[in-house]
């Protein structure tokens, strides 16, 4: 599994290119804040939610630690979907957060 770090999705972020990010967190750990335009799945949905994905796009999976994420994008990486975990979640991440 390809691994991102959160600098490198924030950097992603300022470009002009679309980003992709999946919050696979549950939705009372998202209202905290989460990464602008991130979509929120949490983890136990993700294989219901799928088939809603496009498997042409690159997807950054994101959640509190990385553990999450990282099982998410395994599921989806075995199949077909172009992934990659960020490391360390949301503990590490140190750019904008969108708060409901």
């Amino acid at each position: 599994m390809k691994e991102i770090l959160p600098y490198e999705v924030n950097a992603l972020l300022k470009g002009n290119l679309p980003v992709h990010i999946i919050d696979v967190r549950e939705a009372d750990e998202v209202k905290a804040g989460k990464i602008p335009n991130a979509l929120n799945i949490p983890l136990g949905l993700v294989e219901f939610r799928m088939q809603d994905l496009d498997k042409s796009k690159e997807y950054i999976m994101v959640c509190r630690s990385g553990g999450r994420s990282s099982r998410a994008a395994q599921l989806l990486e075995d199949h077909g979907y172009k992934v990659l975990n960020m490391v360390g979640g949301m503990n590490e991440w140190e750019g904008p957060i969108e708060k409901f």
